[in-house]
């Protein structure tokens, strides 16, 4: 019997576990009747029983069933104005494969059954942030010649570790209307996306033993059986326990512009209280106004901004995510003109009550300082994906490429060295790929751009490390894309068995190339975590000879120093005793140089020998200079001291 047992104002959305079965709560204000159907009525469990929800005066719907429990198959059965039918919970935190999805049932989850080991955890400062963006499905192993999944990701936790990111993005992971999918057009958004998640026990065990493994080399409690990670949500959940124990926050890709189209979806929540219009406006979640195949979410309507919004919420406090990449907030605002920058506002607002440190990124073009700024003035976004020096220094990489010695538009870079429409440096997140510009058919990756015909040539490997070391030693959050760190240079696809999947099979049977270039990497990242002013506030281009392909960047901390000088090269050829000003005289550190990195350790490196000495006659607005020797395609980084 279907009651209001255990039900209040404060009952939650969804399936609820409480004492002697689960609670339900649904929105379907134009309904006539809703039903919950499920294993939890015995012989006739897919039957509208004749007991239904309560609605009450805003158009939800509760009740309570006794003896529901973990793991029971439901959905809610509406009777509408236009059709009556099934539909799946918009809050069912995993959904069956049995039948398949759009068709599948919502599984009832205890949030508790996982236990979390992450106490001690705390989300980096957002200076000191570096970010490592991947796409869950590409990261398949070779021996299974499918899609990758959360535990197929779990298992490059330790290579994460020593490359040191201490940021894991991860492409949405929500269940989506397509399969495969980038995850951006989204159908469920509270359930993980099923082809992530292991179904088959065998290789479920052979995880287990990799979970248990790295727990214990944390000092933690193993699980206690497999059988902790055969829900879907848990290996969701035991994917970012182990990045929090490894020193990795994790943070989602979400996306509230738009979802998906819902085509031949009866189930979805598109029409969710079975009205039928052929008028897009009178869905019960969207507007007429597409995008991406989808439809803008109605923003103006209190209750699905509301929804939206408990998304992120339930994220940050069943999941322990550490913030969110918002999917082209410039969308959003444009398809809401009247609602969308309020809902910002709310939204940035509850998720900086519910997590002070969680970072909120916004994809924004073109980048707009009142999106960073706080409100009322500002929508409350943290930081905005910045594309000023990823476009300025991947057209000098591919006008390197084309041979010769003319000039390079360095001037360019320099312009954009400090990050424009921002307030404080680091709310600008940079990068030179990510995963839209380098997908199957949009740009190049840096070492195919670098050098078009031979990927792997000297070329392409000295100018990719120019273009990683930039990255990392200037202004912003520096975002790497997987397989950047080990000189991909494949374009990459979500297709399961594609050959654009990140070739992990190279760095792990020994590719020369990929070897050195990911020592490039951790040492290059090693550079920015111990010199503070290379997360810093300042930083002043005070030279630049596009003529000869030389820039250099003087970065700081005001009233403490801790100088340092960048010195980047993408000329072809070593210069010899080439007069670079410094901010101080005497003895520099030579505490970094790409060109080590070339058959590491480099027999034939250019350099410095470790040090300069810069003497007391004044150049480019400093009071000393040194005479230096400047590598062929090269970062040269000299520091006062050897860092923290």
């Amino acid at each position: 019997m279907i009651s209001q047992d255990w039900i209040s104002l404060d009952t939650p959305m969804g399936a609820t576990l409480t004492q002697g079965g689960a609670t339900f709560r649904v929105w379907a204000p134009r309904a006539t009747a809703v039903h919950v159907c499920g294993e939890f009525n015995g012989a006739a469990q897919w039957d509208p029983q004749p007991d239904n929800l309560m609605r009450d005066e805003s158009g939800y719907w509760t009740g309570f069933v006794p003896n529901a429990k973990d793991g029971d198959l439901y959905k809610f059965y509406v009777v509408g104005m236009g059709s009556s039918g099934y539909k799946r919970d918009p809050y069912a935190r995993d959904l069956s494969i049995d039948p398949p999805f759009p068709h599948c049932n919502c599984i009832i989850r205890d949030p508790s059954s996982y236990t979390w080991h992450d106490q001690a955890f705390v989300t980096p400062d957002f200076s000191d942030m570096i970010i490592y963006q991947l796409h869950v499905g590409a990261y398949a192993p070779p021996s299974v010649g499918a899609r990758g999944t959360f535990l197929d990701v779990l298992s490059k936790i330790e290579h994460l570790a020593a490359l040191r990111v201490n940021v894991l993005q991860l492409l949405p992971i929500d269940e989506a209307e397509t399969d495969p999918t980038m995850g951006y057009n989204g159908s469920d958004y509270f359930s993980p996306d099923w082809g992530y998640v292991v179904y088959d026990r065998q290789v479920l065990l052979s995880h287990f033993v990799t979970v248990n493994r790295l727990l214990t080399a944390r000092g933690q409690q193993p699980l206690a059986s497999a059988t902790d990670l055969v829900p879907g949500p848990n290996q969701l959940k035991v994917l970012i326990d182990l990045c929090h124990l490894y020193g990795l926050a994790v943070i989602f890709d979400v996306v509230y512009n738009h979802a998906g189209g819902f085509i031949g979806d009866d189930e979805a929540i598109y029409f969710g209280d079975r009205f039928t219009d052929s008028n897009n406006n009178n869905s019960l979640y969207f507007t007429d106004q597409p995008m991406a195949g989808g439809l803008s979410f109605a923003l103006w309507n209190r209750d699905v901004r509301q929804f939206l919004i408990n998304s992120a919420g339930y994220y940050l406090d069943e999941y322990h995510v550490d913030g969110f990449r918002y999917d082209e907030t410039s969308a959003l605002l444009r398809l809401n003109q009247s609602t969308g920058f309020a809902f910002c506002q709310d939204l940035t607002n509850t998720v900086r009550w519910k997590k002070p440190r969680a970072l909120q990124n916004a994809e924004h073009w073109p980048v707009t300082s009142a999106i960073t700024e706080t409100p009322p003035a500002g929508a409350g976004f943290d930081v905005i994906q910045h594309d000023g020096l990823r476009t300025s220094l991947r057209n000098a990489i591919q006008q390197a490429s084309y041979g010769g010695n003319f000039p390079l538009p360095l001037l360019a870079v320099a312009s954009n060295v400090n990050p424009s429409s921002v307030s404080i440096p680091w709310k600008a997140v940079t990068c030179v790929e990510n995963h839209d510009i380098v997908k199957q058919g949009e740009e190049l990756r840096i070492p195919a751009l670098a050098d078009g015909s031979n990927a792997r040539s000297w070329y392409a490997r000295s100018r990719a490390r120019v273009a990683s070391a930039l990255l990392l030693f200037l202004p912003g959050i520096p975002q790497i894309f997987m397989g950047q760190e080990f000189l991909e240079d494949k374009q990459w696809s979500e297709v399961p068995n594609s050959p654009l999947h990140i070739w992990w099979a190279g760095l792990e049977s020994g590719d020369r190339s990929m070897k050195d270039h990911l020592h490039f990497m951790q040492d290059a990242v090693e550079k920015r975590r111990r010199h503070p002013a290379l997360r810093g506030f300042e930083a002043r281009p005070f030279y630049v000879c596009e003529k000869d392909r030389v820039i250099a960047v003087h970065r700081w901390i005001e009233a403490v120093g801790r100088d340092v000088v960048v010195v980047s090269s993408l000329s072809d050829s070593t210069y010899y005793d080439y007069e670079i000003g410094f901010p101080s005289a005497g003895r520099w550190l030579e505490a970094f140089n790409s060109d080590a990195y070339d058959h590491w350790e480099n027999p034939w490196i250019v350099g410095n020998g470790g040090q300069i000495f810069a003497e007391g006659r004044g150049l480019h607005g400093f009071s000393a200079s040194a005479s230096l020797v400047v590598p062929a395609n090269s970062v040269l980084l000299f520091t006062r001291d050897e860092g923290d």
